[in-house]
């Protein structure tokens, strides 16, 4: 049992932002620090891989939808990913970061201080890219959560924090690191005894700058104008999600 767990999702290769969490010092004591998927499709790709990798034994890994179609791409294969950054982000990586990404599991679950039994996802239990949201009825939950055990659920996707009760069952959305919908700065999540949803606040313009430095993207500047400086509001993201919530098999 590890009695704190900071949970980072959706990095998206934005490389300042995560820094900016890895700085905290609740996410520096942490025993573990989970990643919940989609780490790399974005202007730093191998950076971002680096940096995480660099936490060793500590960062315990989950697969997200756009791991796995950066893998499906490198391989020549087709992607649902609608922004371009994602075939490009493709043809960024190493080949032993695409092994890396090739072979990270679905979900994992860990016994956490105060919390028990918590499985981490990307999107749901079931499925990588399925979107169930804070407001989905109960019998929406109940469908994604079918035959799933454990007291909480983490799970990001949709890059907008939450904390609900679905029949019991505590489902946490720690939102994104790179690329928050609903408001600036990075989101991540902290896990033991409690659970606390947190927002790091940096410098987006030095982290547009420095993306626009760094990143070999060619549409970078635009990119940064829509994600970085521009998040989508959470009314836009909702519109978006929720037809895609109303399913009643993954997809």
């Amino acid at each position: 049992m590890v009695s704190s767990v900071a949970v980072l999702s959706d990095i998206h290769g934005v490389l300042p932002a995560l820094d900016a969490v890895l700085a905290e010092p609740d996410v520096q004591a942490a025993d573990l620090v989970v990643l919940c998927g989609d780490h790399a499709a974005g202007p730093l790709p191998r950076q971002t891989l680096d940096r995480l990798a660099s936490l060793g034994e500590r960062a315990v890994w989950v697969r997200g939808n756009a791991d796995r179609e950066l893998v499906t791409l490198a391989g020549g294969g087709p992607t649902k990913i609608p922004d371009p950054i994602g075939p490009w982000a493709a043809t960024q990586l190493r080949p032993d970061q695409m092994k890396l990404l090739d072979g990270l599991p679905l979900t994992v679950t860990l016994e956490i201080d105060g919390l028990g039994e918590v499985l981490f996802c990307h999107a749901t239990p079931r499925d990588d890219e399925e979107v169930a949201l804070v407001d989905s009825p109960l019998s929406r939950w109940a469908e994604v959560l079918d035959g799933v055990t454990a007291e909480t659920v983490v799970c990001g996707h949709t890059h907008m924090p939450f904390l609900r009760l679905a029949d019991r069952c505590r489902i946490v959305n720690p939102g994104s690191v790179g690329m928050p919908y609903g408001t600036t700065g990075a989101h991540w999540a902290r896990l033991g005894p409690g659970v606390e949803l947190r927002r790091t606040a940096y410098d987006v313009e030095d982290a547009c700058r420095k993306l626009a430095e760094t990143s070999e993207y060619p549409g970078i500047h635009d990119w940064n104008d829509y994600f970085v400086r521009n998040p989508a509001s959470d009314a836009e993201a909702l519109r978006v999600f929720s037809p895609r919530a109303r399913g009643t098999s993954a997809t």
